[in-house]
C-alpha cells in the first residue's frame, strides 16, 4: 500500500487543488511533489515516537513490538479511507485541496514508523544468529510480495473494454478494507506467537600467549 504513493496517489493528486497557502507564502505543487513530505515526516516522527509517544502510551497500554505493528496496520488502512472520502468529493464534481493527501501522508508515515521500522527490529531479534540475514531477507521479500498483490489487483480490475471494476472511490475503499482485514488477521496470529530474543554477540577467542601459564 505504501508504494502506491507513487502511483494511485499521484493520479488522484492530479485532480486536486494543489495550491498551498501558508499565509505569508503561497505556491502550487506538482502532483508528484507531495511525496517529498514523507522523508521529512520520518525524521520528525522517529524521535517523537521513541521519546514521547511510545512512553506516554506505555503508561496506559503496554506497547509491545507486535502491538505497534498492529496499530500501524490499522493506521495504513485509515490513510486510504481518507483518500476514499477525497475521491468521493472529486467524483461529485468537487476539487478538494491537497491537504487531504497531506493528512493521509501523515497517517501513512506514522504507520510506516510503527510497522516497517518496528518490524525490521523485531525480525532481527527473533532470528537466531545463524539465520538473521535470511530472516531479514524474508522481511524484504514480504515487501515485494505486497507490491505483487497490488499489481495483481490492478490487472484483475481492468475490463476487456478498458474500464475498471474498481474505479475511483471503490478502489481506495478496497485497499482500506483489505488492510483492516489483514490487521485483524495479524492480531490473531500475534496473540499465539511466542516472543524470543536472539541478540547477536561476538565470540571472543582467548589469546594462547596470555593463557598458556
Amino acid at each position: 500500500m505504501f508504494d502506491q504513493t507513487g502511483s494511485s496517489w499521484v493520479l488522484q493528486a492530479e485532480k486536486m487543488d494543489k495550491t498551498v497557502n501558508l499565509g505569508f507564502i503561497q505556491f502550487d505543487l506538482l502532483a508528484s511533489q507531495i511525496q517529498a513530505i514523507n522523508p521529512l515526516l520520518i525524521m520528525i516522527f522517529i524521535p517523537m515516537f521513541t521519546y514521547l509517544l511510545y512512553p506516554l502510551i506505555n503508561k496506559i497500554f503496554p506497547l509491545t513490538s507486535l502491538r505497534k505493528i498492529s496499530i500501524g496496520l490499522f493506521l495504513a488502512g485509515f490513510s486510504f479511507a481518507i483518500l476514499a472520502v477525497a475521491e468521493t468529493i472529486i467524483l461529485s464534481g468537487g476539487r478538494p485541496g491537497i491537504a487531504w493527501q497531506f493528512w493521509a501522508y501523515v497517517i501513512l508515515t506514522a504507520a510506516e514508523v510503527m510497522v516497517s521500522i518496528t518490524g525490521l527490529e523485531f525480525s532481527y531479534t527473533q532470528a537466531p544468529n545463524s539465520m538473521k540475514s535470511f530472516v531479514m531477507g524474508l522481511w524484504l521479500l514480504s515487501v515485494s510480495l505486497g507490491n505483487g498483490i497490488t499489481a495483481l489487483v490492478n490487472a484483475f480490475i481492468v475490463n476487456p473494454d478498458g474500464s475498471l471494476k474498481l474505479d475511483g472511490t471503490e478502489y481506495f475503499w478496497f485497499f482500506a478494507g483489505l488492510m483492516f482485514v489483514t490487521a485483524l488477521a495479524f492480531i490473531i496470529v500475534a496473540k499465539r506467537y511466542k516472543v524470543e530474543s536472539y541478540i547477536q554477540t561476538r565470540e571472543i577467542k582467548a589469546d594462547p600467549l596470555l593463557t598458556e601459564n
